[in-house]
């Protein structure tokens, strides 16, 4: 089977920069770090165990085709100056949802920098200033300390406990709304 020749790219969304931080939509050449990524401690302990690379291709095509349906999703963190793919973050609104929510993940080796939270800013305020929306929501694993932290310092406060539909046990955290 040959592969066809690739076809121009689709514009998703822009590239957002901070300080460190590139925030750019997602492509293909992400692909093998979400394969490294499915296959870590922190996918198997807060997004229900590993999964495979058709998985992984599968879930970087949803994240392709949630730019191209609402116009916003998740954004491919990059460090700045190195280029390196750190993790990802944005907001999503899937169809099990109630509402948009604000999410992010780091990668195996880049926790503990601040990046979740630089980046996870720098998409919630594209969002509100792009949509006019919110304020959002992000729904925290009840173990996952580290998001909550990180919740915590872009001044979301905790809201109530919630149970997916799957059985997982989660937190809904409420992010204030931009003024301005």
């Amino acid at each position: 089977m040959t592969r066809a020749a690739p076809r121009p790219r689709m514009h998703l969304g822009p590239t957002i920069t901070t300080d460190r931080l590139a925030l750019r939509p997602p492509r293909e050449a992400d692909f093998e770090a979400l394969c490294a990524f499915a296959r870590s401690e922190e996918r198997t302990r807060f997004l229900g165990g590993p999964s495979d690379a058709n998985a992984q291709w599968r879930l970087l095509l949803a994240d392709i085709g949630h730019w191209a349906l609402r116009g916003y999703g998740f954004f491919s963190i990059e460090r700045m100056g190195s280029g390196e793919f750190v993790g990802r973050a944005g907001v999503i609104f899937h169809h099990h949802n109630d509402e948009p929510e604000l999410a992010w993940h780091l990668f195996e080796g880049f926790e503990g920098h601040g990046y979740a939270s630089e980046a996870a800013a720098a998409a919630r305020d594209w969002y509100y200033a792009q949509t006019g929306n919110g304020p959002l929501m992000s729904w925290i694993n009840v173990g996952n300390v580290a998001s909550q932290a990180v919740a915590r310092r872009l001044g979301a406060t905790f809201e109530r406990a919630h149970t997916t539909g799957g059985g997982h046990e989660g937190q809904i955290w409420r992010h204030a709304k931009a003024i301005g």
